[in-house]
């Protein structure tokens, strides 16, 4: 398992609103043969984690699924998939994970991916330069950051993999509003939960809620004139949604920007997206319609369902990357 956690030291990332290092723990993945043959170039694989993990979360421990280093060395030494270089982006923030947009609220994380982390890899590393040789994916909001990194960079990106990413944001927010409303108006107003809810033993259901609420807000209602930076999709006085709030997170919704950025998708290599039946987060509805949108705006792509719900579904990683890195050749 060759994998080295390296040092990338940030400056687009300095003066961050929320003061976050800007030094990242990066952790890299080579290929076995690749210390033997020094000559040979790779396809350069970026993975984003999903909300609450970071670079080293791929690294894991578990005793029933293998992690990603663990998978990717049974797929290569297996020929189910051609070896690749895999760099996971630390991009962890003080509320709790990222969505890889650049937010007035919480800092330029997709610049940081697309101007520091693209860079310093193909300097770095031994990989296939320039953007038919990338691919990028994710499960979760990692997925959701893979989907939007192909719809708004693709002059960056050949490939795209998301594993449940975020999609319709109707239904896969939705159920989270309320259970927000409830502990953001118990602690007394957000500035006041944003000093204190790193104060609980545990991510509690109600705790989570409103965690992945106020991330969601930060990177999709930034206003730098708001009292904490961003706009909540919700009266916190009523409860009562908002309206022009919720546009706004519309307009950053996968579905909603297919039509819009169908050239952009239609010039990817590869186009990979799945959700298990089950998801908790109702994300399987997301994705079949992300499926019909892409279906109609003449988009290629790969699209596929399973039998199982939101987490521990690493393994179907299996599914995608060997599409995604042969794409990338």
């Amino acid at each position: 398992m060759p994998v080295t956690v390296e040092t990338l030291e940030s400056a687009l990332l300095v003066g961050n609103p929320l003061g976050d290092s800007t030094t990242r723990r990066v952790p890299v993945y080579l290929p076995a043969e690749a210390a033997a043959h020094p000559e040979r170039r790779y396809p350069l694989l970026i993975a984003l984690a999903g909300f609450t993990g970071t670079g080293e979360s791929f690294l894991n421990y578990d005793f029933y699924q293998p992690n990603l280093p663990q998978l990717l060395d049974a797929m290569i030494a297996s020929g189910e998939m051609p070896p690749a270089v895999v760099v996971m982006v630390d991009a962890m923030t003080a509320l709790g994970g990222n969505q890889y947009l650049d937010s007035s609220a919480v800092g330029p994380w997709s610049s940081h991916i697309l101007h520091e982390v693209i860079p310093w890899a193909e300097a770095r590393f031994p990989v296939l330069r320039g953007r038919d040789h990338r691919g990028v994916f994710g499960k979760s909001s990692g997925g959701y950051g893979a989907l939007m990194m192909g719809l708004e960079h693709s002059d960056h990106f050949a490939g795209v993999a998301s594993h449940a990413g975020d999609c319709y944001f109707e239904y896969c927010y939705g159920g989270d509003l309320p259970h927000a409303v409830d502990t953001l108006r118990a602690a007394g107003g957000l500035a006041r939960w944003l000093a204190t809810w790193r104060g609980h033993d545990r991510l509690a259901g109600s705790v989570f809620a409103a965690v992945n609420i106020v991330a969601m807000s930060a990177f999709y209602s930034p206003d730098p004139t708001a009292p904490c930076g961003f706009e909540l999709p919700f009266s916190l006085e009523t409860g009562e949604a908002r309206p022009e709030v919720l546009a706004r997170w519309k307009r950053r919704d996968p579905v909603e920007l297919v039509t819009t950025h169908a050239a952009a998708l239609r010039s990817l290599r590869c186009l990979f997206f799945d959700c298990g039946d089950r998801d908790e987060y109702h994300l399987h509805h997301g994705a079949r319609i992300l499926h019909f949108r892409c279906e109609a705006a003449s988009v290629p792509h790969v699209y596929q369902r399973f039998d199982d719900g939101h987490r521990s579904i690493g393994y179907r990683y299996r599914a995608s990357l060997p599409l995604l890195t042969r794409a990338l050749l």
